[in-house]
Formats: C-alpha cells, sequence, structure tokens
C-alpha cells in the first residue's frame, strides 16, 4: 500500500513530502472542509484550512478541530494560500458559485493537485483549464456534517455515505483516512445528475424547515416533477444519468417516488438541511436554467 503512494507525478500515484503525511490544503472551513481537515489531519497529514472572519479567529485561537465527542485534530489556519508552498493538495469545498473568485489564486499555486469538491450543474472545464488538466482533480462528498456549539458533527461512513472523484490515487489516500471514496469517470454526468436529484430535496427541506410543517402530497408530486425535469434535462445535454443508481430512481412510478419525497419531508434530516438556506439551491437552478434555456420550467416555477 505504502508503495503505491510513494514519489511519483500526481498523473500517477502521489508523492509523499516526508514520512506518511501529505501537506493539504482545504480552501473553505466550513462543515465539509472540517469534516475532511479532521479526518486527514487524524490520518497523519498536515491540514492547513484557509478560512475567514471568526471561524478564522477560531481555528488559529485553538490551533484544532474538535468532534462533539471530544477528539482533537490539529490544524493550521490561513487566510490565503501561499503561492510557493508546493502542496501535494489543495482541496477546494466552497459553494460552486464562489469558485470562480479563487481562480486567479489556484492558478498561482504552485500545488501538485487542485481538487474542487461541491454541487455543482455548471462545465467542469473552466476549473480544469484555470489548473491546468494534470492537476485538475473534480469530486463530490457524500456525508453528513454540523457544527453544534462549535464542535463539528459528522457522519463519513454511513449507509451510502461514499465520496465520489476523478482520481483513483486521491481516492486510495482517502480511504486510508476512513473516508469511503469512489472513482468515477465521468464526473461531469455524475454532478449533474446528482443536482438534479437533490434540488427537489433541498426545496423540500427549505419549505418544511421554513414553515415548520410537512410536505403536502400535492407539494411532494410538484417536486417528484421537478426531479424528472431535471433527469430530462441532464439526458438532453447528451449525459448518461450517474450513478446507475439515479437511472433506477428516474424510472421509478411517480406514485412511489412522491410517497418517498412525502416522507423524506417527515425526518429529522429535514431541519439540518433546510436550515443551510436558499443560496445554494437558487444558484443550482439558476445553473440548470442556464444550460439548457426553456426546459426548466417546473424547477424555476418552485426557485426559492
Amino acid at each position: 500500500m505504502e508503495t503505491s503512494l510513494a514519489a511519483m507525478p500526481v498523473s500517477g500515484t502521489l508523492r509523499r513530502p516526508h514520512g506518511d503525511g501529505m501537506h493539504i490544503a482545504i480552501v473553505g472551513a466550513g462543515r465539509i472542509g472540517s469534516a475532511f481537515a479532521f479526518h486527514l489531519s487524524r490520518a497523519g497529514h498536515e491540514v492547513t484550512l484557509v478560512a475567514r472572519g471568526a471561524r478564522l479567529a477560531e481555528l488559529r485561537a485553538s490551533g484544532k478541530i474538535i468532534s462533539v465527542d471530544g477528539r482533537e485534530a490539529s490544524v493550521r489556519a490561513t487566510d490565503a494560500l501561499d503561492p510557493s508552498f508546493s502542496f501535494d493538495l489543495v482541496l477546494v469545498t466552497v459553494l460552486a458559485h464562489q469558485a470562480d473568485a479563487l481562480l486567479p489564486e489556484l492558478r498561482a499555486s504552485t500545488a501538485k493537485s487542485v481538487m474542487f469538491m461541491f454541487n455543482t450543474f455548471g462545465p467542469v472545464e473552466p476549473l480544469r483549464d484555470a489548473v491546468g488538466a494534470p492537476r485538475f482533480v473534480s469530486a463530490f462528498p457524500n456525508m453528513t456534517a454540523f457544527f453544534v456549539d462549535g464542535r463539528l458533527k459528522s457522519v463519513v461512513d454511513g449507509p451510502g455515505m461514499v465520496t465520489t472523484l476523478s482520481s483513483a490515487p486521491w481516492a486510495e489516500v482517502f480511504r486510508m483516512a476512513g473516508l469511503p471514496a469512489e472513482v468515477e469517470p465521468d464526473m461531469t454526468a455524475f454532478l449533474r445528475s446528482h443536482v438534479a436529484f437533490v434540488v427537489p430535496l433541498f426545496l423540500a427541506a427549505l419549505r418544511t424547515w421554513k414553515r415548520g410543517t410537512e410536505l403536502t402530497w400535492v407539494e411532494a408530486k410538484a417536486l417528484v416533477e421537478a426531479m424528472r425535469e431535471g433527469f430530462a434535462v441532464v439526458r438532453a445535454l447528451g449525459h448518461p444519468l450517474r450513478p446507475a443508481m439515479l437511472g433506477a430512481v428516474a424510472k421509478t412510478p411517480r406514485w412511489l417516488l412522491t410517497l418517498v419525497v412525502w416522507a423524506f419531508s417527515r425526518t429529522s434530516a429535514v431541519k439540518d438541511l433546510g436550515a443551510f438556506g436558499p443560496g445554494e439551491t437558487r444558484a443550482l437552478i439558476d445553473a440548470m436554467a442556464a444550460a439548457a434555456p426553456g426546459q426548466t420550467t417546473r424547477l424555476l416555477a418552485l426557485r426559492p
């Protein structure tokens, strides 16, 4: 195992700077970035978190991330990447619509790999071109992570939880850190399929959280039609639905899928998801509408 991660270029396997640890920078110190920082640090990697505001001050003061069960992970906090430092990986976990502002900084970085990890329906080519194809990695996390009184509460290895990414070597690094990971050769299809699937669930969570009552059957049915519209857009853009499970979801009878969405609005997860607000959901719907003009009428009608 160690041999496969020895000193080699990123296009093959990954170089370790010394011992078993790598130098990893994470841009975005929110719940997802903090969860990755926590696990990668505890696995022996040297983690730098790029943060701002109160979160930056908090991390600089403590020098660590603390979980709700009292475990600790040491991190270094900074307000910007050092372009001269050759990180083995820069992991970008901001929201998709915030990434463009970071591209000049990422382009100037001498990092060996730059991984973009967020929900996006837009094309990944501008991100790839900004950092160069040999350094570019596309990824998406599937986990739950929240802060409870400043402490991290996360589940990264529950049923169906797996980080999906385009790089087999980095998938192995994540797995060795206790983060389940799999490789997807068509990340554009995966990311767009995922957005089509989750946006109606985000909408369900927002509506339920805002008014404090669950969805009606009619509301759940409307969200299912929006999901089917999203799947149709993905196919119209020339992509298969990825992973294969979403192809099965698209073929599920309307009444059964409506029942699933209706039941989802009655779970405890809805409150946590709805509390994040409408910003990401709006941006994802707008990106779908821009990619397929005139084909997202149901989604636009539900835009928060």
